[in-house]
This record gives C-alpha cells, structure tokens and sequence, in this order.
C-alpha cells in the first residue's frame, strides 16, 4: 500500500510539474504586450467585422494620399513639362479622385475619423515641387511620389492579407491596384532613381537576403559613392541633376505614408 501511494504522489508530481510548464504556453497568445493582445485590445467589433489599429491607419493613409497627391497631380498635368510626366499626373487625379471618394464612404460606415489637410510633410513636398523648375521639377515629382509609393504599398498588401473587415479589404484590393498603376506611370518617365531606391532598402534591411549565388561566381562589390574627404555619403532627399548622380538617394528618415 505504501509503495502505491508513493507512485501515487510521484504520479501527481509529474502531472502537476507538467501542467505548469505547459501552461504559461497555452496563456501566452493572451498576455499582455504580446501581438496576440495587441490585435485584441486595438480591434473594435463591425456589421463587417472586427477593425484593428491597423486597418484604421491604412484608411487615414488613404486619405491623406489623396490630400497631397491629388494637387500633385493637378499641378503636372498644368505644366506638364514632357508627355509622360503629364500623364502620370493624370493617373495621381483619376485614380486618388476615385480613393478618396471610397475611403471617405468607408470610414463614414465605420465611424473613423480622417483628416481634411495633407500632414505636414506632404506639404513640405507641395512646397518642393512648387518652387522646383525645368529638370529638377522632373526629378522631384518622380522621385517623391515614387518613393511615398512604394513605402506604402507594403503596408496596402498587409492590410489586404491580414485585414478582418469586409469593407476595408475591398478598399485595399482597389488601393494594391491603384498604387501599382501609378507606380508604373511614375517608372515611365524615365526620371526614377531606382539606385537610390534600393540603396535605402538596404539601408533599412534587418537580416541578410538569402537566395542562389550570382551566376559566373560573386561579382567585385560595386564601389560606396564617397564624399571628398572620403567618407561615404549619407542619404537624403533626392536633388536637382541626373538621375545617374552617385550622389543621388532618397531621404531614409522620410516616414512610410503615401
């Protein structure tokens, strides 16, 4: 009897031990600070289901995008120094035109507030391509737009994969295809600097690509564009010259909004 009730009691020990070490795994998903009570906490419940935190950034970016890039687009077709900036303008006012116009319904449905100004920033990039002439005004219309373009095309296809709500994932099929649409105007004028582009990705990158070698063995690394003294060349805002300028990249402190 005495050896059945110390098996018993290891038994128990066991069981017990095993619980409380499965446990904080089973929690874990619920706590607080974790992505799990994050989602939780920042969703509120719909007729067209749950609306999370990010689901209502992606509507204010929605509208603030139409706020800057609509003037933006205007302003080009108007002086329209060459065929495809005019034409890239056109696409910004037809396709932003027919955003806001949705975003504004949706968040109206959903009870998000949007705002009714471009954000600083976005004014800034007004103030920049108004005052900017002949080549240099090619440039920074380009080279802005496309780069608050692909930033934000990240976060479209997140909200597309991720979202929750009916209403929100029907906005962001039609964003996903409006922002490639004026991507793809943006890369046919010829004035995008896509070394800037991807020297900023880098710059940004967290881990290490992966992927087969470069056919013919590894190529001799390219050379760091290189100030006078020496030292490489901090990124910044795109500037006035040739889109060939080693010098040229993109501001890396510039937030990823439209």
């Amino acid at each position: 009897m005495r050896r059945i009730n110390g098996t018993a009691l290891v038994i128990a020990a066991l069981v017990a031990t095993l619980g409380a070490l499965a446990f904080p795994i089973w929690s874990y998903a619920d706590r607080s600070g974790t992505g799990q009570a994050d989602l939780n906490a920042g969703s509120v419940a719909t007729p067209w289901g749950p609306l999370s935190a990010t689901d209502r950034d992606f509507l204010v970016k929605v509208r603030l995008a139409g706020l800057w890039e609509i003037p933006a687009g205007q302003q080009a077709m108007e002086r329209a120094p060459t065929r495809a900036i005019r034409a890239a303008g056109d696409h910004l006012v037809v396709g932003h035109t027919d955003l806001d116009a949705r975003v504004r319904s949706v968040a109206g449905r959903l009870g998000v507030e949007l705002p009714n100004q471009p954000n600083p920033q976005q004014q800034g990039w007004l103030r920049e391509l108004t005052a900017a002439r002949g080549k240099d005004y090619e440039n920074k219309f380009a080279n802005l737009l496309r780069d608050s373009h692909g930033k934000v095309f990240a976060l479209v296809a997140q909200v597309r994969h991720t979202t929750r709500n009916t209403l929100v994932r029907e906005l962001a099929t039609d964003a996903n295809q409006t922002v490639l649409d004026h991507i793809t105007m943006l890369e046919n004028t010829g004035d995008v600097d896509f070394d800037a582009i991807a020297n900023e990705a880098a710059g940004t990158a967290t881990a290490s690509p992966t992927g087969p070698p470069p056919p013919g063995g590894a190529p001799p690394p390219l050379p760091s564009p290189a100030g006078p003294s020496g030292s490489p060349v901090l990124t910044s805002r795109p500037s006035a010259g040739s889109t060939t300028d080693p010098g040229r990249s993109i501001n890396t402190d510039r937030p990823e909004t439209w």
